[in-house]
């Protein structure tokens, strides 16, 4: 299927690794253009290397508004300019409520609401400009169906999930959609070091989702890729569950 995407440029922010790069990477596939970002230029340079030819590393840290905002005007300077956005960042400290300071909600919102809405203030004008755009945030199944002991993370992604859905609403007449998804157990380099390789952790994982297996990052970036296509156009304002059906309620 042709997405329609061969020309485009994307900026994916956090792709050193895990599903940011598994979203680069198909992208990179469709023949978009795409720039990248991580806080060390090693693994950027790796990174680059497994998003393909033509692909852009910058080193940013999106943990904060300041390094968000750079790293689309890095990318757009690299790039001529951003089609698409792939709003990604890592996840906050694990924490309950009592366990929990006050302090650490700060730094937990600056990573995972402020760093998207930074980044969507630098690159959304723009595309509305051209009356063309797609913004994805890779967010989490928490901001859907709240994971005990990450109040962080279930705090700053509902957040999150709320500007989107606002955003995606005020920008829709302008020809830009605005989709979050919301990975649940992937195998990734993270997952790896949890679990090893080990076939009976990973079974023991795969048990409690109902697809029974945990999920491919390959598989990710290609939902990422679709929500970037043309024949998405009429799909915004969502926030879908990429999690084997690990997610009960009803929405």
């Amino acid at each position: 299927m042709d997405l329609g995407l061969s020309g485009r440029t994307a900026a994916v922010a956090a792709a050193s690794s895990g599903l940011g790069l598994a979203a680069a990477k198909a992208l990179a596939r469709e023949g978009v253009t795409v720039a990248i970002c991580g806080r060390r230029q090693a693994r950027i340079d790796e990174a680059v290397a497994e998003v393909g030819e033509g692909a852009i590393g910058v080193v940013a840290d999106v943990s904060t508004p300041d390094g968000a905002t750079d790293f689309v005007a890095q990318a757009t300077a690299a790039l001529g300019q951003v089609d698409i956005l792939v709003a990604n960042a890592g996840g906050p400290p694990s924490g309950t409520f009592a366990s929990t300071p006050l302090e650490a909600y700060i730094p937990a919102l600056q990573l995972n609401l402020l760093s998207t809405v930074a980044m969507c203030q630098a690159a959304v004008p723009p595309m509305a400009d051209r009356r063309w755009g797609r913004v994805v945030a890779i967010t989490s199944a928490s901001a859907r169906q709240p994971i005990p002991t990450l109040i962080l993370s279930n705090t700053a992604r509902a957040g999150a999930t709320g500007f989107l859905k606002t955003l995606a609403l005020e920008i829709a007449e302008h020809g830009v959609t605005v989709n979050s998804v919301q990975p649940g157990i992937h195998a990734t380099a993270r997952f790896r070091q949890l679990h090893g390789h080990d076939p009976d952790d990973i079974a023991a994982v795969a048990e409690n989702i109902p697809v029974r297996t945990v999920g491919q990052a390959e598989d990710f970036g290609r939902v990422v890729a679709f929500l970037c296509s043309t024949s998405a156009r009429f799909l915004t304002g969502a926030a879908i569950p990429v999690d084997g059906g690990a997610s009960r309620g009803l929405q």
